[in-house]
């Protein structure tokens, strides 16, 4: 640790304090001065070794670490009775950026947020990484206004096969989920407790039967609790302030059998993304808080005539008008 000076605490977690620090020497990992965030995981017993959910963290990233939607391990080191690991800096997440929105997020910023989210969710997948704990307060946010996914303290590498099985214990937040909040500025189900959010769910997307979600059956603890019948509610009574396109995307988002679902690379071709008003550029974003006062505002930046990535020339980035064509409605 000697080579950083701590500038502050960011938070904590369940597995590790998370400390603002600058690099003050020179390495082959970090530039002199850089800022970086460091996160020191204690070792309960040093027989017990490095704990599992620490070692799927480095692994998951060390495994798909050439994403600009991912956050950069940058290094990890012992320390002490532990180890620390260094990330590059993120100044906020989207839950901060939610929050502290004077008004539901305009409609080009929810775009080009869930954009960012499902290129790295597409990222993760491709590699055979599932994160298992995306919420928007895992999804880091830089001072550019660049979204990043982090934690993958829960992350697992998957068998496309599904030949694979998982631990039903552990809940995530799906990209779905994470739309309707950014959509309605406040989450979609907002239970307390297991049952509370279930009930939640159902009262949106109705009660699940094997007509409609064959494998329920299958489920662990299927049968264990029974809930009364309800019908789905439209998603347009639930958003009425969102477009056709949005409600579209929402709805194949969120369906009960999970083989039924979006994926994350159809979804980025999906005609929302392409309808006006287009993604915003990540310099249109609002700047997240940072602690101590408002942060200033972002660029408006000039108006878009076509989509475009930030990583790579305008030429190389428009759009092939055939890959989007199944998707568009007839008429």
């Amino acid at each position: 640790m000697d080579q950083y000076c701590i500038l502050g605490r960011i938070g904590e977690g369940a597995h590790g304090i998370v400390f603002k620090a600058k690099h003050v020497e020179v390495s082959s990992f970090l530039q002199t001065g850089e800022i970086v965030a460091l996160k020191k995981v204690a070792l309960r017993r040093l027989e017990d070794g490095i704990p599992n959910q620490a070692l799927r963290e480095i692994k998951a990233l060390q495994e798909i670490e050439d994403s600009p939607y991912v956050v950069q391990l940058k290094a990890v080191f012992p320390h002490g009775a532990g180890f620390v690991l260094a990330f590059e800096f993120m100044l906020s997440d989207l839950a901060e950026v939610v929050r502290h929105a004077q008004r539901p997020l305009a409609q080009a910023q929810v775009k080009s947020y869930l954009q960012m989210l499902l290129k790295g969710v597409a990222f993760c997948h491709a590699n055979n990484i599932v994160h298992r704990d995306l919420k928007p307060a895992n999804l880091l946010i830089s001072s550019s206004g660049q979204l990043k996914i982090a934690d993958f303290g829960l992350a697992r590498v998957f068998s496309p096969d599904g030949s694979r099985l998982y631990t039903h214990q552990v809940a995530t937040r799906a990209v779905g989920c994470i739309m309707g909040e950014l959509l309605n500025g406040s989450p979609l189900f907002p239970g307390e407790n297991d049952i509370e959010q279930l009930c939640c769910v159902l009262r949106i997307l109705g009660t699940p039967s094997p007509k409609v979600w064959p494998e329920i059956t299958e489920l662990p603890d299927y049968n264990k609790i029974s809930f009364k019948e309800q019908a789905p509610v439209p998603l347009e009574e639930v958003l009425p302030d969102a477009s056709p396109q949005a409600l579209d995307l929402l709805g194949q988002f969120l369906l009960y059998p999970p083989h039924q679902r979006i994926a994350a690379s159809q979804a980025l071709l999906h005609q929302y993304f392409f309808t006006a008003p287009l993604p915003a550029h990540p310099s249109e974003l609002p700047i997240p808080q940072r602690p101590g006062g408002l942060a200033p505002k972002a660029h408006p930046g000039p108006p878009h005539v076509h989509d475009f990535h930030v990583d790579r020339p305008l030429e190389e980035s428009l759009l092939n008008p055939e890959l989007i064509r199944p998707f568009i409605p007839e008429g």
